[in-house]
């Protein structure tokens, strides 16, 4: 992982489940809030949602219903976080 940013334990294993093939279903989201914060530029709107910037890329994340992220939502953050050198590769 690059970016000169130090992930710590628990955020480096968030990103392992997010990175793993098939995609994991029981990534919890309050995990990956914490992981973006450690990385990214995070904004709650006043609609509940979160706008992430990483690199130069800006997406919008809804809160999942449940605790964990969905499919969609794993392939966005998959995307995000490999452009901005976070993968476990």
């Amino acid at each position: 992982m690059t970016d000169g940013t130090k992930l710590d334990a628990h955020h480096r294993k968030t990103v392992e489940k997010l990175f793993t093939h098939p995609t994991s279903h029981n990534i919890q989201w309050h995990d990956v809030l914490s992981l973006l914060q450690a990385v990214a530029d995070v904004q709650e709107t006043h609609e509940g949602r979160f706008r992430v910037t990483l690199g130069g890329e800006t997406q919008t994340f809804a809160t999942p219903r449940g605790a964990d992220v969905d499919t969609q939502q794993v392939v966005d953050l998959r995307r995000m976080l490999k452009e901005a050198g976070y993968d476990p590769a």
